[in-house]
């Protein structure tokens, strides 16, 4: 039969088909061969004597390693311009590690009941992305993130304190009720073992949940390598193969013509800056990290 592992934990992963849920253990060949099934994998699996067995992962689109997760639709970056205010260098890093995965990436500007966010949204609607303005508060723009992500799985990210659990609970104000479930039953302030899962939403929706771990993890952005740095960026993408030389690396070289089009304002240089800091921490990336 084929599922969708819809949750992971000490082994044990939780593989959905239609409204059954079976809990299964993964061949022994997965960890010979180092693999591990991830939540939102796809996969075959048997089950005999009550037991269920993951025999096959299906091909992967993409997969990240906090939360560990595969097949996001979509990665929810949340941003604030007020306390905190975002710095655009970290929207960036997250977007580049999403580009480099191939996953979509919308923009929340949350708490536009005490900052609009015009400057911080601009930025990233000029680059290509889907930008929401809302505010957990009063619950503007809510509806509209709610429908952008309607029967797609994604994931939440942003700096403390920009209000992730607050959009998540005015999207479905069960998650927080199931959000203090899991802490109680985990118990709060013990050492546990971390698992991952999908919470499903009104309209289909999963959102890739890890208790107690409030954000994407951005650790191993570095290793983006800079020659795939440049396809990370979609406002770079018309300005690519343009350039005088083929190994442009978009930084001093002349007839470049992502340099040109950040001249003509093109660009935004806050995202071109961003690009450069990402350049310069990937040219550290050792051969060995690649593998």
């Amino acid at each position: 039969m084929e599922g969708l592992i819809v949750k992971a934990v000490s082994g044990f992963y939780y593989v959905q088909s239609g409204e059954e849920i079976v809990e299964c253990r993964a061949r022994g060949r997965f960890r010979k061969d180092g693999v591990t099934p991830l939540v939102g994998d796809r996969v075959t699996f048997t089950v005999e004597r009550g037991k269920g067995t993951v025999q096959e992962l299906l091909p992967r689109r993409n997969a990240f390693i906090r939360p560990a997760v595969a097949n996001l639709d979509a990665l929810v970056v949340l941003a604030s311009a007020v306390i905190p205010v975002t710095e655009p260098f970290l929207i960036d890093r997250i977007t580049a590690i999403a580009g480099e995965q191939n996953v979509p990436v919308l923009l929340c500007v949350n708490k536009v009941d005490l900052n609009g966010g015009d400057e911080l949204a601009g930025i990233y609607r000029r680059a290509g992305y889907p930008v929401f303005q809302t505010s957990a508060e009063t619950g503007e723009g809510i509806e509209a993130l709610r429908e952008a992500i309607r029967g797609k799985v994604v994931a939440f990210t942003g700096n403390s304190g920009v209000g992730k659990s607050s959009v998540l609970n005015r999207l479905d104000p069960g998650f927080g009720i199931r959000v203090g479930e899991v802490s109680d039953k985990l118990g709060r302030g013990r050492h546990t073992t971390r698992h991952v899962e999908l919470y499903r939403m009104p309209g289909g929706t999963q959102v890739a949940d890890t208790p107690g771990f409030s954000s994407f993890d951005t650790e191993r952005m570095e290793l983006v390598v800079k020659e795939n740095l440049q396809y990370a960026f979609p406002d770079f993408a018309p300005y690519l193969g343009g350039c005088q030389f083929n190994d442009c690396a978009h930084l001093r070289e002349p007839g470049c013509k992502v340099l040109e089009a950040l001249a003509r304002g093109e660009i935004e240089k806050t995202r071109y800056d961003s690009y450069v800091r990402l350049y310069e921490r990937a040219k550290e990336i050792k051969e060995w990290e690649r593998r």
